[in-house]
């Protein structure tokens, strides 16, 4: 199990934690909410430690800091190429055309840097204990929402997220990842929780419809957008109620 655990770690993370294949880390996707909680236990304790020492603004990029370096931008730039194939007009082709290109268009910038600045600004809006509850809840649904996109979504075209794509129709995987996500996300955050894994549901739902619509399907970008937007959208909620 440990080595099953280091292989969707390594994926997700900068942490060279295994050296597994592509077709192995699919196989344990459903593990996804677990690295979830423990990225949202580290960095939910670096900004615990911080909140009693530094201005909360301050915190929080140091917060935002930390999860960028911790998981390598990979689905940062998932979110940006994202970004720039929705707004190519055109056919679907054309589109994932667009994702696939190496440079970043104006889309994709203007979509990261309102992202960032919109994690910095939710982030600060709340401190202590509540802060480190907030990260790790995010966390852990931001992880869940890429296992419940790949459940639902099929592959846009044949690529690197197939497997994932085909190997989540279990729904044994499903609901593993379902169990993994639910225990801290109701013990923890209660009402609060629920209603961020609410939001969590309708995000994913929504950029489900989105990615058909334009790409034809699911693409390694997208489940990349999916973490960002559902770590983002559930933290708006947390700072809300």
């Amino acid at each position: 199990m440990f080595k099953e655990i280091g292989s969707v770690f390594s994926f997700l993370t900068i942490l060279p934690t295994s050296n597994s294949t592509l077709d192995d880390i699919a196989k344990h996707m459903y593990l996804f909410p677990l690295v979830g909680i423990v990225l949202g236990i580290l960095v939910g304790s670096f900004g615990f430690g911080l909140s009693f020492l530094l201005d909360p603004i301050i915190v929080s990029f140091l917060v935002v800091t930390s999860i960028v370096i911790i998981t390598g931008i990979h689905h940062a730039d998932g979110l940006a190429d994202f970004a720039d194939g929705l707004m190519v007009k055109g056919s679907k082709e054309k589109k994932l055309n667009a994702m696939k290109d190496l440079s970043t268009g104006s889309a994709g910038v203007v979509a990261i840097v309102l992202y960032l600045i919109g994690l910095v600004v939710t982030i600060s809006l709340t401190n202590g204990f509540d802060l480190f509850k907030a990260i790790l809840i995010s966390e852990i649904l931001a992880k869940f929402s890429m296992v419940l996109l790949a459940s639902l979504g099929n592959s846009a075209s044949i690529g690197s997220n197939s497997p994932f794509m085909k190997i989540m129709k279990d729904k044994k995987k499903l609901f593993a990842a379902f169990v993994i996500m639910i225990i801290p996300v109701a013990l923890l955050g209660e009402t609060t929780g629920l209603a961020m894994l609410g939001v969590t549901f309708l995000v994913t739902l929504i950029i489900l419809v989105i990615s058909n619509r334009n790409f034809g399907g699911i693409t390694g970008d997208v489940l990349g957008s999916t973490n960002e937007l559902t770590r983002l959208a559930s933290l708006m909620v947390f700072v809300s109620l």
